[in-house]
């Protein structure tokens, strides 16, 4: 039978107090003073492996790590044809308008004003005022004050000042930059004084998944220390034909730039020059110029002040999957040759539209962007061996490299056609299989494109009404027949794709299309 839950609380209750009351009269009874003790669980302590600390490599590597402050020469406003930046359009207005004579008054007072100012300034102010522009971050590589950043951080730049770690300030002089791996040198005079510097890690053992920590100026915050992991290597993102970034998710913002990512023995990894971020901060990808790269180049600007490339002189594109099954091709490897520009080494050494460079000096081409790479690490003058694939066979060729332009990438987009042959009277003649529809051109050189079925593969890759093809299979084809007799012998051969040279007035490329139906 149940009890009476509110009798047994009583009860309970009731004992509480008396044990209470026993323990008070015994406590009084003794002389010491009543207390009623409480027990309570130990605080929470789990034993769990601790993730190593990056504080050691931090002390060693911050007094080598800098910022860089930017000054750029500022005209005296006097000198702009906006004298005061008042906004053009004031003259235009009526003569009576009050906001012309308040603006004309003020003009006059502001150039009585700056001339006095002139003639106490001298010739200072006809040169123009230093104003800082950019900040950034960079490193000595030597104790006697040679030290990196990135040449976006400097080119616009007339003086650079220098901030270590302790704040000293110290001003710097450009050495050299290089816009193409958008690195550059300074140098800073430390009058004797020995600066803490790092040096550069092995690329060969720098591996995806790695611990870096990356050291520098985050807007102007002074030394920030973030850290990550290598979370690629080899990245294209499409700034230029050296691209070959170490991509790594440490926190890099703006005014990181120049700065250096390490490894966990101080070593530098790479120089940070780049972060992707819709919003403009960070988001956990950064790109850094990796370290075999940077020493490169860095040793040459300290040598010389700028950096020389070898030059082939050839446009070239990808070889994609379809490329290589219509040039027979057993791997989409290499560069394919599109244009070799008139005069340029590759054309004096008998590159022609359509070869395939496969490799250099017996090293393999993997695409254009190593094949870009492996010609700019070598000096103009030096001679080397170029493997080719033309004609379904195995060539090579020696060139001797002449001297990357300033303001080439890789080669001019010029035409290289053979010369113009006189148009032939032919009609319009639809080639069904391809999706194009064919005609003469203007200037007799190649055939005019005039229609694209938008269902068909040429559509699909990009081939477009009013470009024109010059040659098929690397064969020159001036009317719908020269196209039609190319495509039979390549299915003669067993070849399933065609490779078609399409002119636009955006350059020359090569698209394969298949040839299988018909």
């Amino acid at each position: 039978m149940f009890r009476n839950i509110k009798d047994v609380l009583s009860r309970s209750t009731a004992m509480k107090a008396s044990v209470v009351a026993g323990l008070a009269v015994a406590a009084l009874a003794t002389g010491v003073p009543a207390q009623i003790s409480r027990s309570y669980a130990d605080a929470v302590n789990v034993q769990a492996p601790q993730v190593p600390s990056f504080a050691n490599v931090v002390d060693a590597v911050s007094p080598a790590v800098v910022s860089v402050r930017v000054e750029s020469r500022v005209n005296p406003v006097a000198d702009e044809d906006d004298s005061f930046g008042l906004g053009r359009g004031f003259d235009e207005l009526p003569d009576d308008h009050p906001l012309k004579k308040f603006f004309k008054q003020f003009e006059q007072q502001q150039g009585h004003n700056q001339q006095q100012q002139g003639q106490q300034k001298g010739q200072q102010d006809n040169k123009g005022r230093l104003r800082p522009v950019a900040q950034g971050s960079g490193f000595f590589i030597s104790e006697d004050g040679y030290l990196v950043t990135n040449n976006h951080v400097v080119s616009d730049g007339a003086a650079f000042v220098v901030v270590l770690n302790d704040g000293t300030e110290l001003d710097a002089k450009l050495v050299g930059k290089d816009p193409r791996t958008d690195l550059a040198v300074l140098k800073v005079d430390g009058k004797g004084k020995k600066f803490t510097y790092v040096n550069w890690a092995d690329d060969n053992k720098v591996r995806v998944g790695d611990w870096v920590v990356a050291v520098g100026n985050p807007f102007g915050l002074g030394g920030t220390v973030t850290a990550g992991i290598v979370s690629a290597r080899g990245r294209d993102i499409g700034s230029g034909p050296y691209d070959d970034f170490i991509q790594v998710d440490a926190a890099v913002n703006r005014g990181n730039s120049g700065g250096p990512t390490f490894n966990l023995n101080g070593q530098v990894v790479g120089i940070n020059t780049a972060i992707f971020s819709p919003s403009g901060g960070s988001v956990g990808i950064a790109f850094a110029i990796p370290a075999d790269t940077a020493k490169n180049v860095v040793a040459t600007l300290i040598k010389s002040g700028t950096v020389s490339r070898g030059w082939l002189g050839v446009q070239i594109q990808p070889v994609t999957k379809d490329i290589a099954e219509s040039l027979g091709l057993s791997e989409p490897n290499g560069a394919l040759v599109v244009s070799p520009q008139d005069g340029s080494p590759g054309q004096k050494a008998g590159i022609k539209n359509g070869d395939v460079v496969t490799a250099v000096n017996g090293d393999p081409v993997k695409d254009p962007r190593d094949l870009a790479r492996r010609i700019g690490a070598l000096q103009p003058g030096t001679k080397v061996d170029v493997s080719l694939w033309r004609d379904g066979k195995a060539q090579s060729v020696t060139v001797e490299l002449g001297t990357l332009p300033a303001d080439q990438n890789q080669a001019s987009n010029d035409d290289n056609s053979q010369p113009a042959q006189p148009p032939q009277p032919s009609s319009e003649k639809a080639l069904a299989d391809l999706g194009l529809t064919v005609g003469p051109s203007d200037d007799g050189k190649g055939v005019a494109i005039t229609a694209v079925d938008p269902d068909s593969d040429a559509a699909d890759k990009g081939v477009k009404e009013g470009e024109k093809i010059t040659s098929v299979n690397n064969q020159q084809v001036s009317n719908a027949g020269d196209i039609a007799k190319v495509i039979a012998e390549a299915k003669k051969g067993g070849r399933t794709r065609a490779l078609f040279q399409i002119q636009s007035n955006d350059g020359s490329r090569f698209v394969a299309l298949p040839i299988t139906n018909g």
